[in-house]
């Protein structure tokens, strides 16, 4: 067992060995420097250069959504409530209160179809320089150091 013990640590051992890194006092040389040799190397990772709001191309009134979710709601409301039996008084209850949520729920849709969406400029640390298309900025923002993870730029 103790043998056992000593074969996994020794193999360990080596195995970190093998990840140690060279010294971070390197002597580049004149004119030789690395693009960036305050940040460990990265390949996924570079500098936001340039964010490009796009628009959707997509246009209605603001309040079409809210509108059109509204009297679905209200329709539907008022239908369920005559199906089950309801007083005239809870149809017109249940009317008002699907009105509100169909207004609610009409609007998160128009704003989710209607949005515009970023062109993310990244110069990686190779020199590369991607653009990246996506809806949410997440908080990144010009100058920020981030990844590209799954064809979306976060912050690293």
């Amino acid at each position: 067992m103790k043998s056992r013990l000593l074969c996994i640590a020794a193999i360990g051992t080596l195995a970190l060995a093998g990840c140690a890194t060279t010294s971070p006092n390197q002597n580049y040389g004149y004119g030789s420097s690395p693009a960036y040799p305050s940040r460990t190397s990265c390949a996924d990772c570079g500098i936001v250069t340039r964010i490009d709001a796009i628009a959707s191309g997509r246009s209605a009134p603001s309040a079409t959504g809210a509108i059109l979710g509204g009297i679905v709601g209200a329709v539907a409301g008022h239908e369920i409530s005559d199906k089950t039996g309801g007083s005239k008084g809870n149809q017109n209850i249940s009317a008002a209160a699907g009105a509100a949520a169909g207004a609610v729920a009409g609007n998160a849709i128009q704003k989710r179809v209607t949005s515009d969406t970023y062109n993310v400029h990244v110069r990686m640390d190779d020199g590369r320089t991607l653009v990246v298309n996506q809806r949410d900025l997440g908080g990144v923002r010009e100058n920020t150091y981030v990844r590209v993870v799954n064809g979306k730029v976060v912050i690293r």
